[in-house]
C-alpha cells in the first residue's frame, strides 16, 4: 500500500496558492507606533544591529558572576541593545545608551540576579519558575534574564503602555516566548487575583526606598518564594526596612554587596523570603506607599 507521499496528486494551480494563502489566519503586531495586521507566513527582516561594543564587554566581565551566554545570546543582547538606542531617540527610556554603558550598568547588573535563580531552581527543583519584574521600565532585570534563562516565566508590570510596546517589540524580534506584559501600576496588580501571590521571584530595580518597594513587590510573591530586591547602598534601608517586610509576610533571608564587574559601583542584592500570605490590606491605594512608607 502506498503511503500519502507517493499517492498520486492533481496539480496544485495557482488559485489553489491564493485560496490557501487568503485562509491563512492572520496575527496582529503591536507596537508604539500602532497595530498592524501582517501574513502569518510573512518573512521579518533580520533586525539591524549597530550596538557592536556590548560583546566584547559581555564576553569579558560575565564570567566574574558566573553567567555564561552563547553566541546567540549575545547577539540578542546586541538587538535589544540596538533596539534600545534607537527607541531612545523618541521616547525616554533610559539615561545610559552608549554600548558600554547599556552593557555594564543595564545588562549584567540586570544578570547578577542569576545565581539567585539557579538557587530557586534547585531548591524547587523545578526548571520553569515563575518571575514578576515590577515596574520594568525599559525591561530591567526582567528582559535580560530571559535572555540568559529561556526557562523562565517572565511577566513585565509597568505602568506606562508605550514602554511595553517597545518590549513587545523587542521580544518579537528576539523570538521570545513566555513573556506577559502588564500594563498596571503596582499597587493595583498587586491587589488583582490574577497576580496576587503568584509568583516564585519577584524582583524591581527601582529607586524607592526598601520599605516602598516591599510594598510594592511582596504582595505578588507565592509563601515561599522569594523577593530579590536590588539596591546600592542599602545599610540604613535595610535597618529601616525590616517591621515593613514582616508586617506584609516575609523575613530578610540574606544580604549580599559586591562591586559591579568592571565599574567603581557598589550593588546589594536583599533576599526576601515570603513565609506567610501577605494582609488584605497590602498594597494600599496607588500613591500612599510612597507618600507613606510602612515603618
Amino acid at each position: 500500500m502506498m503511503n500519502d507521499f507517493h499517492r498520486k496528486r492533481k496539480p496544485i494551480t495557482k488559485a489553489d496558492i491564493k485560496r490557501l494563502r487568503d485562509s491563512l489566519p492572520k496575527r496582529v503586531d503591536i507596537s508604539s507606533e500602532g497595530t498592524r495586521v501582517t501574513e502569518k507566513n510573512e518573512v521579518k527582516p533580520e533586525p539591524d544591529v549597530n550596538a557592536e561594543g556590548v560583546a566584547p564587554v559581555l564576553e569579558e566581565h560575565l564570567p566574574e558572576i558566573c553567567v555564561p551566554l552563547s553566541a546567540e545570546e549575545i547577539r540578542s543582547f546586541q538587538i535589544y541593545a540596538s533596539m534600545l538606542r534607537e527607541k531612545n531617540k523618541v521616547m525616554n527610556l533610559t539615561a545610559v545608551d552608549d554600548d558600554n554603558g547599556i552593557a555594564m550598568k543595564h545588562f549584567i547588573d540586570s544578570l547578577t540576579l542569576c545565581p539567585y535563580i539557579r538557587e530557586e531552581e534547585e531548591k524547587t527543583s523545578k526548571k520553569s519558575l515563575t518571575l514578576a519584574d515590577i515596574g520594568t521600565g525599559a525591561g530591567f532585570p526582567g528582559l535580560p534574564l530571559k535572555i540568559s534563562m529561556p526557562e523562565l516565566n517572565v511577566t513585565l508590570m509597568d505602568s506606562l503602555a508605550k514602554r511595553l510596546g517597545f518590549l513587545s517589540e523587542v521580544c518579537e524580534a528576539l523570538s521570545l516566548e513566555g513573556v506577559e506584559m502588564v500594563h498596571a501600576r503596582a499597587e493595583d496588580g498587586g491587589k488583582d487575583k490574577k497576580y496576587r501571590e503568584k509568583y516564585d521571584i519577584v524582583t524591581a530595580r527601582a529607586v524607592a526606598a526598601l520599605p516602598v518597594l516591599a510594598e510594592y513587590c511582596l504582595p505578588f510573591v507565592k509563601v515561599g518564594g522569594v523577593f530579590l530586591a536590588m539596591k546600592g547602598h542599602a545599610e540604613e534601608e535595610i535597618k529601616n526596612a525590616n517591621k515593613a517586610i514582616a508586617l506584609l509576610g516575609g523575613t530578610i533571608e540574606k544580604t549580599d554587596t559586591f562591586r559591579l564587574p568592571g565599574t567603581d559601583m557598589d550593588r546589594t542584592i536583599i533576599v526576601v523570603r515570603k513565609i506567610r500570605p501577605t494582609p488584605a490590606r497590602f498594597p494600599r491605594k496607588a500613591g500612599i506607599p510612597a507618600k507613606e512608607p510602612l515603618s
